[in-house]
């Protein structure tokens, strides 16, 4: 009994010192910034060369001429650097989800299946989810701050409903589904390493 207690001692000395040495980090999306969107970040050390990064942004604000830019969106994403945590070349595997409700805009942009040109002149509201692969790049600019760039690619599943004008509450078409295979994720993140 005495071994087992002891052995058990040992294992959680050992994993409370690991968990005590992890290093984690804070960061905001400045290209989410530029658009207003509020956003947080926080990336948590797993291993020496794997991280867990969770951000989430929301955009609430109201915009003039009856356009409609408002959404919550939660990503998280698994990944592995070639180097060490947190600097250089890494890869990753996101998941995401939220709610949207956007129109208004005129969206000059045909691509694969998605017409971003029919936001001019209706309403889009409805939830997604999806899933996505990243590659990325970490530059240490200080002792604690770091810059890191990001491009992701993916698919995602929604379901909206439509209304025949920006803001206006009058539904054309309900509960309808797409699908959306693309660009999932474009991050310049300003990181605080601790």
């Amino acid at each position: 009994m005495k071994r087992l207690f002891l052995l058990l001692a040992l294992a959680v000395t050992g994993v409370s010192q690991e968990l005590w040495a992890q290093k984690a980090a804070m960061k905001t999306n400045l290209l989410s910034d530029a658009f207003l969107n509020v956003n947080f970040g926080v990336e948590i050390g797993l291993a020496p060369k794997w991280t867990l990064d969770l951000r989430g942004d929301v955009n609430a604000w109201a915009l003039s001429d009856d356009r409609r830019w408002k959404h919550w969106a939660t990503q998280p994403e698994a990944r592995y650097w070639f180097c060490d945590r947190f600097s250089g070349h890494f890869i990753g595997v996101h998941t995401h989800g939220g709610q949207y409700n956007i129109g208004g805009f005129d969206g000059r942009i045909s691509f694969l299946g998605t017409d971003a040109r029919k936001l001019k002149d209706v309403r889009y509201q409805g939830w997604f989810i999806g899933a996505g692969a990243a590659y990325g790049y970490g530059w240490i600019l200080g002792r604690y701050w770091n810059l890191e760039m990001e491009i992701g690619f993916g698919y995602s599943y929604t379901r909206y409903d439509m209304f025949r004008c920006p803001g206006c509450g009058k539904k054309v078409e309900t509960n309808k589904p797409h699908h959306y295979v693309g660009f999932t994720k474009a991050a310049v993140n300003l990181v605080y390493v601790f």
